[in-house]
């Protein structure tokens, strides 16, 4: 029972986080991180136990880079303690030994966007260069393309030259083909993730309808926040939001 309290909290701690990101990709205001947690030792425990600033380093890690998209695509800098919460969840919850590719990749994106933002590093994370590998999606079948690159969607950025944003340039349709299922399917945060990264893929058939494909995406399940947030990002990214 504590083990689904923990994950009912979690959950709910991500959805709130993912609608202040929302809420600053749409005012262009920053989001506040420092207000939603503090030092562990002064943390109130829930009532499964779980401490809540450890609950929001969860949530952080969850979301991923994506907690700090309103500093990439609306230029609002985070503030010093904001950085320094997004810093913890990044030493806090490192990838697994042998975890699954997006789990170490999601991490990656961490890392460069805080080496990106957080000048105060000076170099102390210059080993984090190197990328991950990427030959997991040389083979991949459109439909789990589609799905790995919808978990990895705080990867599509302008700019994020990395080996995922490579591997969907190079199969524009097929990513549109894994949009178009994800609807049918009613997968909405799959649909909202793979339509973010077709903003930014050249050689996406016309014919899809991409941008009244995000529209009816929002409305059928922009009330998640998660959902919203990809909607968002995709729908600043077309206006020409530039890292």
């Amino acid at each position: 029972m504590e083990q689904s309290g923990t994950s009912t909290r979690l959950t709910g701690a991500v959805q709130d986080l993912a609608s202040e990101v929302v809420s600053a990709l749409r005012s262009g205001g920053p989001l506040r991180l420092a207000g939603r947690t503090t030092q562990a030792d002064g943390d109130e425990a829930g009532p499964d136990g779980t401490a809540t600033g450890d609950l929001t380093l969860a949530a952080v890690r969850v979301l991923g880079a994506d907690v700090l998209l309103p500093a990439v695509l609306r230029g609002s800098p985070p503030g010093p303690d904001d950085l320094a919460v997004f810093r913890r969840a990044v030493h806090a919850f490192p990838p697994p030994a042998h975890g699954s590719p997006t789990s170490v990749w999601s991490h990656w994106a961490m890392r460069r966007t805080l080496l990106r933002l957080d000048a105060s590093l000076d170099g102390a994370l210059a080993d984090d260069g190197a990328e991950p590998a990427g030959t997991w999606l040389d083979e991949a079948s459109w439909q789990y393309l589609t799905h790995q690159l919808a978990v990895l969607a705080p990867l599509a950025v302008p700019g994020g030259d990395c080996a995922v944003s490579r591997a969907a340039r190079r199969r524009p349709v097929d990513v549109a083909r894994g949009f178009v299922r994800a609807v049918r399917r009613r997968d909405w945060l799959q649909a909202a993730g793979a339509g973010r990264w077709l903003v930014l893929l050249d050689g996406v058939p016309a014919t899809l309808g991409l941008e009244t494909g995000l529209d009816f995406v929002a409305q059928m399940d922009g009330a998640d926040p998660r959902v919203a947030l990809h909607i968002e990002a995709a729908r600043l990214m077309r206006a020409g939001a530039t890292v």
